[in-house]
């Protein structure tokens, strides 16, 4: 990996194993939190804080607050002049990941390109891969395999340890776009791939995410006992954890339809209904999936 030579302490990066440890993906309020605490003790316009800006954005845009997000990252841009590449490259990833959240792929896709191009050319590997991995969700549907495919190169060829630990999401990416091309079999290939890379990760939250794919593409492929057995585990290992299980809960009344016991699904369904109505991020994207549940679930 190449860096860049380090001239002055304002030009320092920012400590990104800290960065990793401040970061909690499903408490973005708590995150944000977090860094505006730390933020205090940089020096005024370093690399760092800057840096800890873009994730500061990064983590307005998690809790939909877009422009919140976007006003967050025109402070980063205004201080870009004589800062290192990878200032740069977060505040491209970050303002295209705040355009793709809010449904405005066409705006992201430019971004995530140039962010890409930056990194590569100043050997940011971890910020290159995760830009051809934004490309591989963001880009038209006939491009996105080809995208992801470039992140798995990018990242076996790193050198970067934690650029590595980018296998666990490039493969579940690549999972779902396959699944979207009804290529239920290779889907199941790479959600299957994905689930030890994401407990090398050590990541709860993940894991039970990785788990519940597998089970979705054994359903897509008509395997539905497995799928009811491995989703049935999932909900008992969510509900032991506290941890929110409405995804679970939609596949469980879904197993139940295609059993052809729309009595036995009703209740799943509510269930699903209930904790995915409260998730303001699906309530947003997913609404004719929410308006289902909702009538599948007896609450018309």
């Amino acid at each position: 990996m190449i860096g860049h030579p380090v001239s002055t302490p304002s030009l320092v990066p920012l400590d990104v194993a800290q960065l990793d440890r401040w970061w909690d993906f499903d408490q973005p309020a708590a995150s944000e939190a977090k860094f505006r605490e730390e933020l205090a003790a940089l020096p005024g316009e370093s690399s760092a804080r800057l840096e800890l800006m873009t994730q500061i954005a990064r983590a307005q845009g998690l809790q939909r607050r877009f422009d919140d997000a976007h006003a967050t990252l025109d402070g980063v841009e205004a201080a870009l002049a004589g800062q290192p590449a990878r200032v740069s490259v977060r505040c491209l990833l970050e303002r295209g990941r705040a355009y793709n959240s809010s449904r405005q792929p066409d705006r992201a896709v430019p971004l995530f390109r140039a962010a890409l191009d930056q990194a590569r050319a100043a050997g940011e590997d971890f910020l290159a891969i995760d830009a051809a991995h934004m490309l591989g969700i963001a880009a038209p549907p006939p491009e996105r395999l080809d995208w992801n495919l470039e992140a798995v190169k990018l990242t076996e060829r790193t050198s970067d340890a934690r650029s590595r630990r980018w296998l666990a999401s490039l493969y579940n990416n690549i999972g779902w776009t396959y699944h979207e091309r009804r290529d239920y079999a290779r889907a199941l290939e790479y959600f299957e791939k994905a689930l030890p890379a994401w407990e090398e990760r050590a990541s709860a939250g993940a894991i039970r995410a990785a788990k519940w794919s597998i089970a979705r593409a054994l359903r897509s492929l008509g395997r539905n006992d497995e799928a009811w057995t491995r989703q049935t585990a999932l909900l008992a290992e969510a509900e032991k954890a506290g941890a929110p299980a409405g995804y679970v809960c939609e596949e469980l009344g879904e197993l139940a339809l295609a059993h052809g016991d729309a009595a036995a699904a009703k209740p799943w369904f509510a269930r699903a209904y209930a904790a995915l109505s409260a998730d303001a991020s699906f309530a947003a994207n997913e609404p004719q999936r929410l308006a289902r549940l909702k009538t599948l679930g007896g609450d018309r």
